[in-house]
């Protein structure tokens, strides 16, 4: 079986639909911004992934601690044993 050389290819693109125009007048990356705010993947480590039922109760469990974080900070008093 012969391979093909690329020049005997014949070209069935339509002439009004010029590559060559159409790829310089395109910009690199320009929904690169949009894709990256819809993806934010976080692979959880089996042990911690084991705990969680799905995505949602991960959540909940971040919005708690965020909510924590929020609260001040108290001093416990700390008896000294003698």
């Amino acid at each position: 079986m012969k391979k093909e050389n690329k020049q005997e290819l014949e070209d069935d693109l339509r002439p009004e639909y010029d590559l060559k125009s159409l790829l310089k007048s395109g910009i690199r990356g320009k929904y690169a911004h949009r894709f990256q705010k819809g993806t934010n993947i976080v692979l959880l480590e089996p042990d911690v992934a084991s705990v969680f039922p799905n995505g949602e109760a991960v959540n909940e469990a971040l919005r708690l601690v965020i909510q924590l974080r929020k609260l001040p900070k108290t001093r416990q008093s700390r008896t000294v044993r003698a």
